[in-house]
């Protein structure tokens, strides 16, 4: 319900529970944009039908990003980041819009004006201000969002001494990608900071929508399927076809890998190779599923940010869908291919994938029951894999790292299983974050496919291919699937 943006903000306060001071709730109106209708963009649909298929667990796809406010410039107080607030959901759109199902049809609904709610949470603390402020994301992102009734963003604060020392966004997935919700960092550091962000985003979310249901959307949505129906020709029906275990309570598990040695492995090979850092992780990925399941080719979808177009680059919605990338093992009766013998084909494989990763959902959905009617068999690939690495940073281009300073990065390499869910659309789900100094490799996987402890063989498997590869030993593809073995198996 959308209420007059005029007025002074109210102050309510929260229940601390944990014997700190109680959060205090503000008001944050919004006012001077335009409202209307219009279905859901491609990337809204396909994340809503992800949605139905996790819930009651689908925050899950919640994002969330802080933003330091105290370390730099004049300090910041709460009217000052009410006021920037009020103006960055006035200047995008997908942060007043709401979904609603209509006829049983879920659409996008923009609101011109309305309010938010500024939760602020006291630190007397400074040097704890980060820490609450993550514990703040934490609470706001940690459970799912009413897509009809709640805006798509929540907004905290963290207040210390009187000055504001970070704001918190978390965000609902169907109003940003991770793309977006950098741009939205961005763009409330500079109305914080200077009272405007520049030149709004020439597109919005309504306006795509609307496109990408026209004649020409349906005729782009027509080629990129295209692309979908020959690869997966090419391929298995599934890449997980066979229950391995009984499934663990909860059911999904998350490893994760912390690799030191990682980024400069990868920046070697990708060098060596002349191929990026995200297609040799997607490639070595890709390699160890088709060997472990014992198929000739892997069908692996990245997921794609769909932002090439300049007009899309400021644009704040949810643009990112599966992109599909094949994956074919050669014959090699000899046993003598190796693992960098993929990356020439891979590289313009991925880019094939990523050029046809913007297409309708109702389509895509369409030709998979087609294709499974005529295969016998449910076609899916169930393995997807996202680089959430958002700078493109280029690859080091110094001298390769030895065989012997990769070993001891290796010494810090940690892995364990942070989180389980009972929940998720997928049996094999690879993310990736970090930076120079260490990479995480995230990997949640259906324990009746994967079991816990071949989700640490995949990880492990990712490290090993391509941290030999950059020591000059790349591992020959007959001995894959060792890789994903017990350890007595690799002696």
């Amino acid at each position: 319900m959308n209420h007059s943006a005029a007025g002074a903000a109210p102050e309510r306060q929260a229940p601390p529970g944990d014997g700190r001071l109680p959060d205090e709730v503000l008001d944050v109106p919004f006012d001077g944009g335009r409202s209307g209708d219009a279905p859901l963009t491609w990337g809204q649909r396909a994340l809503w039908h992800a949605i139905g298929r996790t819930a009651p667990n689908d925050h899950y796809f919640n994002l969330g990003r802080v933003l330091p406010l105290a370390d730099r410039g004049a300090p910041v107080d709460t009217a000052r980041l009410r006021t920037a607030l009020s103006a960055l959901l006035v200047r995008h759109e997908a942060l007043r819009t709401r979904v609603v199902t209509e006829g049983g049809e879920p659409a996008q609904r923009l609101h011109a004006e309305g309010r938010a709610e500024l939760v602020v949470r006291d630190e007397p603390d400074p040097d704890r201000a980060g820490e609450t402020a993550a514990a703040l994301l934490a609470e706001l992102s940690g459970h799912r969002f009413g897509y009809a009734e709640e805006w798509p963003v929540r907004l905290g604060a963290v207040r210390s001494g009187g000055r504001i020392t970070h704001a918190v966004l978390a965000l609902c997935h169907l109003a940003a990608d991770g793309h977006a919700a950098e741009v939205l960092v961005r763009d409330l550091r500079l109305l914080v900071r200077r009272g405007a962000a520049g030149p709004v985003s020439p597109e919005t979310p309504l306006d795509l929508a609307r496109h990408q249901h026209g004649p020409a959307g349906r005729r782009a949505s027509e080629a990129a399927l295209a692309h979908w129906e020959r690869g997966l020709a090419q391929v298995p029906p599934t890449m997980f076809a066979e229950r391995v275990a009984e499934p663990l309570r909860p059911r999904f598990w998350t490893g994760r890998l912390v690799s030191a040695a990682l980024p400069r492995a990868v920046d070697a090979v990708a060098v060596a190779h002349g191929v990026s850092g995200s297609t040799v992780l997607l490639t070595a990925a890709a390699a160890l599923v088709a060997a472990g399941q014992g198929h000739r080719a892997a069908a692996v979808m990245p997921i794609a940010g769909n932002r090439a177009a300049e007009r899309r680059r400021t644009l704040v919605s949810t643009l990112s869908q599966d992109a599909l990338f094949v994956l074919a093992l050669p014959d090699d009766p000899a046993g003598e291919a190796v693992f960098t013998d993929l990356l020439a084909g891979a590289w313009p494989a991925a880019l094939a994938g990523y050029r046809a990763a913007a297409y309708d959902p109702v389509g895509w959905d369409a030709l998979l029951e087609r294709a499974a009617r005529e295969r016998g068999a449910e076609v899916h690939p169930y393995c997807c894999f996202n680089d959430m690495r958002l700078v493109d940073r280029a690859a080091a281009t110094g001298p390769a790292p030895t065989a012997a300073e990769l070993a001891e990065l290796r010494r810090r390499t940690v892995l364990d299983f942070p989180a389980t869910q009972e929940r998720v659309a997928c049996r094999y789900c690879l993310h990736l974050t970090g930076d120079a100094a260490a990479l995480t490799v995230t990997l949640t996987a259906d324990t009746a496919y994967l079991p816990p402890e071949a989700v640490h063989a995949h990880l492990r498997g990712i490290e090993e291919v391509v941290v030999a590869s950059a020591a000059g030993s790349p591992p020959p593809l007959s001995r894959l699937a060792g890789l994903l073995a017990g350890p007595e198996a690799r002696r």
